[in-house]
């Protein structure tokens, strides 16, 4: 507000209601201010504590262990030590160890140490056995590169001149010298243990292999060729389901043109049913996009129907304009933003929110692995009046906040949404969160921090084919390793195609 000094009114009232007007004005102008700094160090403290603080929401017990390893490793020395020490104590007999037994299933090689004479030492008497004592050491057999010879003797026929000689077995890569344990290890090293090729490369060349990183990917792209039906057997069953979590993360991809990467997308889509008791195996999808363009979900999910769980991206939200699609909302990304709000500024609203959902989740933890009815049941008696209440009283404090601080848009978020995170009510199917498919990108960002990038689209196809295996298998408690070797073997000898869903994780047997 300006003031022309010299017109100003004689008038004391009217001065005095100028005077009211220009302070009005400061003071709003003030608050606009004060909010827009609050709103400034929300954001500032919330990429603080995303670059240098814990990024769990909760405390990792982990983080403890990891905390006291070299606590322990102390320990372990000083009993050691007292152990060989003269004259020292054994511990109490009531002390038990916690350490747990080795498995049965791994393979056993004996020693036997013995005395070296026959003779009491003391006495010179015969020593005859009377027991012995066993203990068990864990050891390690390193990985070894050998070379499998395959000897074809030929035979001819005196007779009519005839040459006969068995067929030469398939190859899985033509030409290759890689059989299908090698192709298995390289693909778990690189997409389970997130090893790239170029140390892998480094590896082989210790054990005196030159294995190039271009032989090593040629390989790759060979195995994902033969394990794309499995892929498709997966993604059929996803589709299947009656409730699907879906979510995407960045993949960069290289872009030589350029001379740098470009950002492309790995879609996620997961299957769990046992929340809620059902028996169909869970499984994950992953499918790669150059871009994020709401088409993308639309065509991966042309044959889906049901419930579709997911974050706050826009994206997803046409796929409510079908009618065989229900979108569910996610409550642990509408927490987040309060957490991070709590964090920030401390605000008591953003605590009272999370205490309120907090109460949410001590209930879903009593429902889990219930059956779906029985979940909806307990949640309309105890979980809809919490949420029943959270709604108008949010509303309630939305307009005395200032519009653009973290808080008001933490609300807006939950209230614009308010339908879809009120899903779990209707259907004791769906879950609270989107955990199930947060959980399913964790491996591809360990995997991107180590691999940086895909080398091209063909890459991240792959990268997208066989991580849907790995984490699928791993879901199913099938040890990836052992199941790549055998379905790779079995496909490479000439496995049906219209038997591939023997060869799924959840169904496959060794022979």
């Amino acid at each position: 507000m300006s003031i022309d000094l010299a017109a100003l009114p004689d008038d004391v009232e009217a001065l005095h209601a100028l005077i009211g007007d220009l302070v009005r004005e400061q003071d709003s102008a003030r608050a606009e201010a004060e909010a827009e700094i609050a709103r400034l160090r929300g954001i500032l403290k919330t990429l603080q504590r995303m670059q240098f603080g814990r990024r769990s929401e909760r405390l990792d017990p982990d983080q403890l262990r990891l905390g006291l390893e070299d606590v322990a490793t102390d320990l372990a020395e000083l009993e050691e030590a007292g152990g060989h020490g003269a004259g020292e104590q054994s511990a109490p007999s009531g002390r038990t160890d916690q350490r747990p037994g080795l498995p049965d299933h791994l393979s056993r090689e004996e020693r036997v140490v013995d005395v070296d004479t026959e003779a009491c030492p003391c006495c010179g008497g015969a020593l005859h056995r009377i027991g012995e004592s066993v203990s068990e050491m864990l050891d390690h057999v390193p990985a070894q590169v050998r070379v499998l010879r395959i000897r074809r003797p030929k035979y001819g026929c005196r007779s009519c001149g005839t040459i006969h000689q068995a067929p030469a077995p398939e190859r899985p890569i033509a030409k290759g010298l890689a059989t299908p344990a090698l192709l298995t290890h390289v693909l778990i090293s690189k997409y389970c243990d997130h090893l790239p090729l170029y140390r892998q490369s480094q590896i082989f060349a210790r054990q005196g292999v030159t294995l190039n990183r271009s032989t090593l990917a040629n390989w790759v792209a060979g195995a994902a060729w033969w394990l794309t039906p499995i892929r498709d057997q997966i993604a059929d069953h996803i589709m299947a389901a009656g409730r699907v979590f879906a979510d995407d993360t960045v993949l960069p991809v290289l872009d030589p043109g350029r001379g740098r990467t470009r950002t492309g997308r790995l879609w996620v889509y997961a299957r769990d049913d046992r929340p809620w008791g059902g028996n169909d195996p869970p499984a994950v999808l992953y499918r790669y996009s150059p871009d994020r363009r709401a088409e993308r979900p639309t065509a991966h999910l042309k044959t889906f129907s049901g419930i579709l769980q997911v974050d706050g991206y826009p994206g997803f939200e046409p796929l409510a304009a079908r009618d065989d699609i229900d979108l569910a909302a996610c409550w642990a990304h509408a927490r987040r933003k309060f957490y991070d709000v709590h964090q920030a500024t401390g605000s008591p609203i953003a605590q009272e929110v999370l205490r309120r959902i907090a109460a949410l989740y001590a209930i879903e933890a009593e429902v889990r692995g219930r059956s779906a009815a029985s979940r909806k049941a307990k949640r309309g008696a105890r979980s809809r009046p919490i949420v029943d209440d959270l709604q108008p009283w949010l509303e309630l404090q939305l307009p005395r906040l200032p519009q653009r601080s973290g808080l008001a848009e933490a609300i807006r978020y939950a209230l614009i949404r308010w339908p879809a995170l009120c899903r779990f009510l209707e259907d004791g199917r769906t879950d609270l969160d989107t955990n199930t498919v947060e959980r399913a990108i964790r491996p591809v960002t360990l995997g991107r921090k180590n691999h940086l990038f895909a080398g091209s689209d063909g890459g991240a196809e792959r990268w997208a084919t066989i991580s849907t295996l790995i984490t699928t298998a791993k879901l199913n408690d099938v040890e990836p390793q052992a199941w790549f070797t055998d379905i790779l073997q079995r496909l490479t000898d000439g496995h049906p195609i219209n038997r591939i869903d023997a060869l799924l994780p959840w169904n496959w047997t060794t022979v």
